[in-house]
Formats: structure tokens, C-alpha cells, sequence
């Protein structure tokens, strides 16, 4: 179980990867390495904004193992056909969230279910 309090700091920074400055896919590293998981590339040059983070997904996603939702689980979102953001499976008691950062928001946890009505497609993957 990971300590929720620490990613309140999380300062959005397209393309961060050092704790607290990162973007979405930075914040999947931090808690992944929270939670002793096996590292995953860190990409520092990808971008949402330039489309290069679609490009390393299409790439990097088929070598991944597609899961049901379980912490520290990678969440793929859709807008259409492009995955445009992602997030982190955490436990929050006894029930499971997501985990997202982006420009407009600091860190925040929110239901699985709510976080799936903003996006076309949903994908899981450890």
C-alpha cells in the first residue's frame, strides 16, 4: 500500500519524470517504483501534446500483458481511436481507483467507474 499524502505534491511538467515534476506517465513510474513493481522505460522525450506518446504506445503496449484493474496496473485512456492519457490503478481501502495527474489538476484518486465516463475506451495493462 502506498502513502496517498505524497502525491498531493505531484507538479504537472509535460514529459516529467523526476518526483514531483512529471506528467501522467511519469506519475504511473513514481508509484509503480512505490510499490516495488518492475521498472518500465522512462521515455523523457515522449510527449502527448506532439503525438510521440501515441507513437511509443502502439510500439510498447502489445509487449505488455492486458489485466483486469489491480494496483499499480497502467490505465490506458481513449479519446476516439488515439490513447490520449494515463493513469495508475491504487488501492484506497479496501477498493481500487485511479490515479491521474494532468495540466488542470494536481494528483487526484477518483472510482474506476467515473474516470471510464470520460473516455471512449479504457485498457489495463501490467
Amino acid at each position: 500500500m502506498i502513502d496517498h499524502e505524497k502525491y498531493l505534491a505531484g507538479r504537472y511538467l509535460e514529459g516529467g519524470r523526476v518526483w514531483p515534476f512529471v506528467d501522467c506517465y511519469g506519475l504511473v513510474l513514481e508509484v509503480r517504483r512505490d510499490l516495488g513493481l518492475p521498472q518500465w522505460p522512462e521515455w523523457a522525450d515522449i510527449r502527448a501534446g506532439d503525438g510521440s506518446m501515441v507513437e511509443v504506445a502502439g510500439r510498447w503496449f502489445p509487449t505488455l500483458t492486458p489485466c483486469e484493474p489491480e494496483e499499480g496496473a497502467l490505465i490506458a485512456l481513449y479519446q476516439g481511436s488515439e490513447m490520449r492519457h494515463v493513469g495508475v490503478v491504487v488501492r484506497c481501502g479496501a477498493s481500487l481507483e485511479a490515479m491521474e495527474i494532468t495540466e488542470k489538476q494536481r494528483t487526484i484518486c477518483l472510482p474506476l467507474h467515473r474516470l471510464k465516463r470520460r473516455f471512449v475506451r479504457v485498457e489495463y495493462y501490467k
